[in-house]
């Protein structure tokens, strides 16, 4: 089991996103992530999908997508350079002044904003990878332990610049 990442370019219209997760919920496959956004073309979308799942199942995925009228573009960011980040809100309540301190040096640490806060809660928000994102929250739990609340959006992936020599 390995963990993929598609790109999709598909026609801007109604029905399309219930069309394609239908496609995966149909066939049992099961999204980590689906992040979807119009692109400079307002009559297409762009849709970020990841994935956990073995060579042929994955393979069985891109075939599927690939037959769909809607989608214009299928591009596999498995084993592509690419840069990805994902959107996360953090809200700690519950806090003590001791507790607010740790959040906010926290915070800087994994290079997060506090976008607010009262006298016993925080907001954080961090744009990083689901990774980091991850570790952001494992440090959050040891310290605030059941107070936190998570709203993740979903990764966005883009193709990593090419600079060749020639």
């Amino acid at each position: 089991m390995k963990k993929r990442w598609l790109c999709l370019f598909v026609e801007n219209e109604i029905g399309v996103l219930a069309r394609i997760s239908g496609l995966f919920s149909g066939k049992s496959y099961n999204l980590d992530s689906l992040t979807v956004g119009v692109t400079e073309d307002e009559t297409v979308s762009r849709m970020t999908i990841s994935l956990t799942s073995d060579d042929q199942t994955f393979e069985q995925v891109k075939k599927q997508l690939n037959r769909s009228v809607e989608i214009i573009k299928v591009v596999d960011y498995t084993d592509v350079a690419i840069h990805r980040k994902e959107l996360m809100f953090v809200r700690v309540s519950g806090c003590s002044e001791k507790d607010i301190e740790e959040i906010f040096r926290i915070s800087q640490i994994f290079n997060a904003s506090v976008i607010d806060y009262d006298r016993d809660a925080v907001l954080i928000e961090s744009v990083e990878t689901e990774n980091h994102n991850n570790d952001l929250i494992a440090l959050l739990r040891k310290c605030c332990a059941n107070r936190i609340e998570i709203t993740r959006g979903g990764s966005v992936a883009v193709e990593a610049l090419s600079i060749s020599n020639s």
